[in-house]
């Protein structure tokens, strides 16, 4: 079991302890879950709540927190949930254990492996593939032709990576996802049937990337699908062909791109978010959840609705629309007294 000492702890994160340095965390926890030898953690108003009740040994807070408890550690930051991070990452990052290539791979004489890369049990890797050093392939994934994979990546089980993708250095694919999966390209004859357009480019994932479970990133119909150093991406979430997904953009959960799209840098798609193909998102733009974009967005912000608007004034066209049902009791009760006025007018002319 693991044992680390609160004040290795405050070095890490440069926090002040009040409480005993030398008591021992062995886990880490939700401030509503924590144990005995747990150090949880508490930055939003809504979790003080948990406070007096959590049984975790020591808690991360913020400077100046009123420390009304004696029999817990604390640790005094300026930003909790960020410390907490980087104390699960640099004590509790789990040890992701696959070593050598299994025998029941099928792996293509052509292929380039690097040093130390693991590749296990069912795992198909076709001509012409390139796997970079201390690459990790789990069970099942399958590569076909001409994949390049960057040294330090992970492909967890059940991945699909099409002919001709790359993918940079220190990638993440996480289960079931699909990469260079073919765009959604037709065209219609005279009778009105659909006539598949082959799909002849590729998708290049640059260094950092991370793709989550389910999600799909479809192949460029020309060119490349590009999704650039740093994205990272949540599961279930399409990105279709030929779009551009700009530095540090993150995208969460069911969200989807339409194609050719242009996404910029370091913008946040919330849940279900769907863009509309041929637009361009400027730089740190925020959607908010379930927001529809249906043109282009030209500067920074944040954007909240269907057709999405900045979200001022997105708050005020709510705001009215929660109130039609007074407005349309009010319109009624103005129509009658002016048809009662009318009628009045009507027999002071006669």
């Amino acid at each position: 079991m693991i044992k680390i000492k609160i004040s290795e702890i405050a070095a890490l994160v440069k926090g002040i302890i009040s409480g005993n340095e030398n008591a021992e965390i062995n886990s880490v926890a939700r401030i509503e879950d924590a144990s005995p030898g747990s150090l949880t953690f508490l930055y939003l108003p809504a979790f003080e709540k948990y406070f007096l009740s959590t049984k975790a040994s020591a808690i991360l807070v913020k400077t100046g927190f009123n420390k009304t408890r004696n029999d817990i550690t604390y640790i005094e930051v300026d930003h909790p949930e960020k410390a907490f991070a980087s104390i699960v990452i640099h004590f509790f990052t789990p040890d992701i254990s696959l070593s050598g290539i299994d025998k029941s791979a099928f792996i293509h004489e052509s292929v380039s492996i690097g040093k130390n890369a693991a590749i296990g049990k069912n795992v198909i890797i076709s001509s012409g593939c390139k796997i970079g050093d201390n690459v990790k392939i789990f069970h099942n994934s399958v590569l076909l032709e001409n994949v390049e994979v960057g040294s330090g990546s992970i492909i967890y089980h059940n991945v699909s990576i099409r002919e001709n993708c790359r993918l940079g250095k220190r990638v993440i694919l996480h289960c079931g996802s699909v990469i260079g999966s073919d765009g959604f390209g037709y065209t219609t004859d005279e009778n009105g049937n659909y006539n598949k357009i082959p799909q002849l480019g590729n998708v290049i994932l640059e260094d950092d990337v991370e793709i989550g479970a389910n999600a799909t990133v479809d192949r460029a119909a020309l060119g490349s699908t590009l999704v650039k150093k740093g994205v990272k991406i949540d599961n279930l979430v399409q990105i279709a062909h030929n779009v551009t997904v700009g530095e540090n953009t993150v995208m969460s959960g069911q969200a989807g791109v339409s194609g050719s799209t242009n996404i910029g840098k370091n913008c946040i798609l919330a849940g279900q978010v769907g863009v509309a193909g041929h637009l361009e998102i400027a730089d740190e733009v925020i959607l908010l959840a379930q927001a529809g974009v249906s043109k282009s967005i030209p500067k920074s912000g944040l954007y909240f609705g269907s057709p999405a608007k900045e979200v001022k004034i997105a708050r005020r066209i709510e705001a009215h629309i929660r109130s039609l049902p007074d407005y349309s009791e009010r319109i009624k009760n103005l129509e009658a007294e002016l048809l009662k006025l009318k009628e009045q007018l009507a027999k002071n002319k006669s």
